[in-house]
């Protein structure tokens, strides 16, 4: 890790909003939903599909989760009206898991409700470890009730992971697998990210072998690579599997994926709370610090002359 890099790191959390606004805007779409839309809209003419987010997490009032219990009914709606090819995706603390699991689990369930009486999809993400468990019931108890329009988000850097696998391959499995990126103690994830790499190849193999529908979310070229070779190996036909990118990252790795005939899901959040997002995306990738830095120092600079 560079100089630079670690400073990153280090400081991102606390280094002030407008200035994280000027490096982390390709991170988000914007502050409302015709902006997730329209940007969707611009993604499926070169083939790629969506899933929007409404950003905000870890509410802590009922009202809160309840208002973004209704953002996420005018995503669905919206998606509906306007026929743009995208799903929704949303956070169990937004929805209240930290407030009440029963709760939590109705505001949710009312989501993936209209989710199927439309034709939608939801897919429930993941967050830190203190949530995994309560995440995990709630992805099992709605995948009974509304099979083929709920999914969820396992991480190929806790050690649980191959086994949630396990525990889970009771029922259909339709599971983003990423690499995550909250920070979590050493007894819980690995740390070591060649380590990760391979936990995540593991991961993805367990979850092809059991016949899962799997949302392959990686900018990692290795990865890719990987993935494309296990795709290869088990014949699956280009519906039976998607990769999956954030937004303003790597936009030549995903041309490639699209013009190798597999299908892509970006990763469009929009909304007001975009911050701790923010911080956690430059966080994890200290390059868009660096690129937005250059493009300051460059305005600067015309400005002067």
């Amino acid at each position: 890790m560079s100089i630079f890099d670690q400073l990153v790191s280090r400081t991102i959390m606390h280094v002030p909003g407008p200035l994280v606004s000027v490096f982390a805007r390709k991170y988000i779409a914007g502050e409302d939903l015709e902006d997730a839309l329209d940007l969707t809209r611009t993604f499926n003419t070169d083939n790629i599909i969506t899933t929007i987010d409404v950003l905000g997490e870890f509410i802590s009032t009922r009202k809160e989760a309840l208002y973004f219990k209704d953002r996420g009914l005018e995503v669905l709606e919206a998606i509906q009206k306007t026929g743009v090819k995208a799903n929704l995706s949303i956070k169990p603390t937004q929805m209240g898991l930290q407030l009440d699991d029963d709760f939590a689990r109705v505001n949710i369930e009312e989501l993936v409700a209209y989710a199927q009486q439309i034709g939608n999809f939801v897919r429930i993400d993941m967050e830190d470890v203190q949530c995994t468990d309560q995440t995990l019931k709630l992805y099992r108890q709605l995948r009974r009730k509304y099979p083929g329009h709920v999914g969820t988000v396992l991480q190929a850097y806790l050690r649980r992971t191959a086994q949630d696998i396990e525990d889970l391959s009771d029922g259909p499995l339709n599971i983003r697998l990423c690499k995550g990126i909250y920070r979590e103690p050493r007894q819980q994830a690995f740390k070591h990210p060649e380590v990760i790499n391979m936990n995540f190849n593991h991961c993805l193999e367990k979850l092809l072998d059991k016949g899962a529908y799997v949302g392959i979310a990686t900018h990692d070229s290795r990865l890719v690579y990987q993935a494309m070779r296990l795709i290869e190996r088990y014949g699956l036909l280009s519906d039976q599997y998607e990769f999956q990118m954030l937004l303003g990252v790597d936009e030549e790795m995903r041309r490639i994926i699209v013009n190798q005939g597999h299908r892509l899901r970006v990763y469009v959040p929009f909304g007001k709370s975009w911050l701790p997002y923010a911080r956690r995306r430059l966080k994890e990738n200290p390059d868009i610090a660096r690129h937005g830095l250059k493009q300051v120092l460059r305005l600067n600079q015309t400005q002067r002359r």
